[in-house]
């Protein structure tokens, strides 16, 4: 999501509630304790240099659960960052701490509950934000030997052009 649809949607709200992938509700006096521009300039595994800017918002939960963020006070935060932003349009990614998967469990932190931080993207949907999961990608896979994904399809479904039928004595076969 864009930051102006972002901005779009605070000022139509009257409550500004956050979802994880998995439908579990962000704790509702959750915090935003960052708004910033992050800017990644690399080499792909190719060679080719490349940039990219996002705009993060790092969401945070504290033991205040009289806390709560309206929308109208996360305008004016954002507000306060846009200089930053350059008067682009660029996409949103959240950052939240994330729960370790089972097969991890091994990993765990000395609190016993977090141990890193997630990285999502953000949408809209029936009127509140869903973090969305974002995947990895090689970026030159043409220069990594990575074959093309093929495309599945039914033959079924494939209808041949009259001029490209098989005919007895068409020398197509």
């Amino acid at each position: 999501m864009k930051l102006s649809t972002f901005k779009n949607h605070l000022n139509q709200s009257q409550e500004l509630t956050f979802t994880l992938p998995n439908g579990e509700p962000i704790p509702s006096h959750f915090h935003i304790t960052e708004v910033g521009l992050i800017t990644k300039d690399f080499i792909d595994c190719g060679g080719t240099v490349r940039s990219t800017k996002i705009i993060s918002f790092q969401v945070w939960v504290a033991n205040d659960i009289e806390h709560r963020l309206e929308p109208q006070k996360l305008l004016k935060i954002i507000s306060s960052a846009d200089y930053l932003f350059e008067n682009e349009e660029y996409e949103i990614e959240v950052e939240y701490d994330s729960l370790l998967s089972a097969e991890n469990q091994h990993l765990l932190s000395k609190s016993g509950t977090w141990q890193t931080i997630g990285r999502y993207g953000i949408e809209l949907y029936n009127d509140h934000f869903i973090f969305t999961t974002k995947q990895t990608d090689c970026l030159a896979k043409d220069q990594c030997g990575v074959p093309p994904e093929k495309i599945k399809v039914k033959l079924s479904e494939i209808v041949a052009a009259p001029t490209q039928a098989c005919t007895p004595g068409g020398n197509c076969c």
